[in-house]
């Protein structure tokens, strides 16, 4: 155990495996550790480089190694894919992740204090809130429309359609399932408070952190927005450029791609295949409803390169591509740690 200078362990919610070699690369280690057994194992280790993939529970035990000595790095689950030899199972894995470690092109995941896990936690809990609540209006939408009630889209329609329920005059529904969607509608006005409190508790974290008050000037940035980038991008410096960070999150190119679509080639000759949700679906949501916010502001016209786009192209389309470019915005405004400054200020 003291020759180990390179160990791949593969995560579980009880048994992990582990995979370890010497300098030269020859196998020392191969078992399996209970989770009460992992870090009284490591514990006893000299320091050595743990590869880990970037999965579940995989900061939390970041961390905990950290604390013994050890230098963990995470990897991204499909890197590691490719060093599987055959068959896919736990040992495989464990030896895949050992392998990928080492290799110096390989590519890392940042390492999340217990801050930051928490801030891009409670980002998830506001999104299933949000699901939450699009679910149950749409079934209240459709519950009522079968009793020929139907309302006009966004909040009006749906004011329209809680007030006949809340009206005792009203007999066009049945009393079971009135009072079934009158249940509905209460788990709704739940949902919003949840979801103001939430909201509250991200701008004033937020206000109190730098790069959070950069990203708020730049064009499109709300205080969802910018409070999502600071907890979800822990290195922005990881990334050569802006281009790199918007195609990792998976914003569209200005010259029309909904997402970047996958890849694939021989000989020289390059296909374009299937729209590729690759990235981080809830920081691209939030760029791409910031990007419609501005085009639907007074002053969008008065930016060239938008009027130009909007002339030329649908609307959907410019703001996925203003998304692009608000990606590329935010990455020089975290590395950079400046405020945004542009010859045209779009609200």
């Amino acid at each position: 155990m003291k020759e180990v200078s390179t160990i791949g362990l593969d995560l579980a919610k009880n048994v992990f495996q582990v995979h370890g070699v010497d300098g030269v690369g020859g196998v020392v280690i191969r078992r399996a550790l209970r989770r009460s057994q992992v870090l009284v194992w490591f514990a006893k280790l000299p320091r050595c480089l743990v590869g880990m993939e970037a999965c579940a529970t995989a900061h939390y035990w970041a961390r905990e190694l950290e604390k013994l000595g050890h230098e963990v790095r995470l990897i991204a689950p499909a890197y590691a894919k490719a060093y599987v030899r055959r068959n896919k199972n736990d040992p495989a894995d464990a030896a895949a992740i050992c392998e990928a470690v080492g290799r110096p092109s390989m590519r890392f995941v940042a390492i999340k204090s217990t801050a930051q896990q928490a801030a891009a936690g409670i980002h998830r809990v506001r999104d299933l809130l949000m699901k939450q609540h699009t679910m149950l209006r749409n079934q209240l939408r459709g519950l009522m429309a079968e009793f020929g009630l139907v309302a006009a889209k966004g909040q009006r329609g749906l004011s329209e359609l809680i007030a006949i329920l809340v009206d005792p005059e009203d007999r066009r529904l049945p009393s079971p399932l009135r009072e079934g969607l009158v249940a509905i509608v209460e788990t709704l006005r739940g949902i919003d408070r949840k979801l103001e409190a939430i909201d509250r508790q991200l701008v004033q974290a937020g206000r109190e952190n730098a790069t959070y008050r950069h990203l708020i000037t730049a064009p499109g940035y709300g205080p969802i927005l910018a409070s999502a980038m600071v907890a979800m991008v822990v290195d922005p410096g990881a990334f050569r450029r802006g281009d790199d960070f918007a195609a990792a999150l998976g914003p569209c190119s200005s010259q029309g791609q909904a997402l970047v679509p996958r890849q694939e080639g021989t000989g020289g000759k390059t296909w374009l295949g299937p729209i590729s949700k690759r990235g981080n679906g809830y920081l691209r949501r939030l760029l791409v409803n910031g990007a419609t916010a501005v085009l639907k502001s007074k002053r969008a016209k008065e930016d060239p390169w938008l009027a130009k786009l909007l002339t030329s192209k649908p609307r959907k389309l410019v703001a996925v591509a203003l998304a692009n470019k608000m990606a590329r915005i935010g990455w020089a405004l975290m590395t950079r740690q400046e405020d945004f400054r542009g010859s045209l200020a779009v609200a």
